[in-house]
């Protein structure tokens, strides 16, 4: 008893030990990620935690924690101890969307958490069918206007990047489309390609093989060109006054001492300076730009601002 009630309380005395940065890393660091194994996020993540392993000198071991879009992974981030052995990427769900989605959000996404930077920008891929009758945003919307069946485009749920992505196009761009939630993307491609649904909005990871397998035509990038294909028109550049970038970031919980903030944020900054980095994630679609992290946060707040207009518009109710 005298040997647990000494481990027990010599455990304790590390955990509440102060944390200093001149010796920060000093164990492994976990980088929960609030997505499935095996998608474009969990890969994304993988690809960072071994540069920064390689940095850091310490392991840093990769935990997934999918569920609720995200949110779930993300609350358990903003409880962990801010003390830069927890840390996590965010996308456009977990921190942008969210709040226009879930009701009882866990977590702030600006006030819970430390931004280390934007990793870099992303896009929806609007694509159809080989055989669908238009090839561009123009096309979509008279085809619209001309034929008795809406058209109809494939997201992976309400409240999605997708979604919401389709709907800038119905109240920005005048184009009347009907939204058809699917649960994943894999079903999207399989209906697009059998002619179920006219049009799907997926992520860059999910479309890129299918557009270079010519299994599908992409229409336009939501919101911005994608160098992964680099011949697809963005929004803007067919005339929809919408420009708003589809970031992922990295954070740690708010209250991390700003020294190991700094020591984390400029190594985020040097490994997506490495050209093996850039290129894997250009293969997810993903155009490495290191933005600072209080410069981040800044432009979230006017990002979060921008989508909670097209969510209200669009009658996308916080469930």
């Amino acid at each position: 008893m005298k040997t647990l009630s000494f481990a027990a309380t010599l455990l304790a005395m590390l955990v509440s030990a102060p944390v200093h940065a001149d010796d920060y890393p000093s164990r492994p660091i976990r980088m929960l990620l609030p997505f499935s194994a095996g998608g474009g996020g969990d890969t994304l993540g993988r690809i960072l935690a071994e540069r920064f392993s390689a940095e850091l000198k310490q392991p840093v071991i990769v935990e997934n924690k999918p569920g609720a879009g995200g949110t779930i992974g993300i609350a358990s981030v903003a409880r962990s101890a801010p003390d830069g052995y927890t840390i996590t990427i965010g996308g456009m769900t977990t921190h942008i969307l969210s709040p226009s989605v879930y009701k009882d959000l866990p977590y702030d996404p600006i006030k819970s958490f430390a931004s280390l930077g934007a990793i870099g920008n992303s896009a929806i891929m609007v694509i159809a069918n080989n055989d669908f009758p238009a090839d561009d945003i123009d096309g979509v919307r008279k085809l619209a206007t001309s034929r008795k069946d809406p058209v109809q485009y494939g997201s992976w749920g309400i409240g999605s990047t997708g979604h919401f992505c389709g709907e800038v196009l119905v109240q920005k761009g005048d184009v009347k489309l009907q939204h058809v939630p699917y649960k994943g993307t894999t079903q999207i491609i399989t209906d697009v390609i059998g002619g179920h649904v006219d049009l799907g909005f997926v992520d860059m990871a999910t479309a890129t093989p299918m557009i270079a397998q010519h299994k599908v035509k992409a229409l336009a990038a939501c919101t911005k060109r994608s160098p992964s294909v680099p011949d697809i028109r963005s929004y803007k550049e067919q005339g929809i006054d919408f420009d708003r970038d589809l970031n992922w970031a990295m954070y740690v919980p708010a209250g991390t001492p700003a020294a190991i903030v700094d020591r984390l944020s400029g190594t985020l900054e040097k490994v997506l300076k490495e050209p093996d980095v850039v290129e894997k994630l250009l293969g997810l679609g993903i155009t490495a730009q290191y933005v600072p992290g209080p410069a981040h946060q800044k432009a979230s707040i006017a990002d979060i601002d921008a989508w909670k207009a097209i969510a209200r518009d669009a009658g996308i109710k916080p469930q």
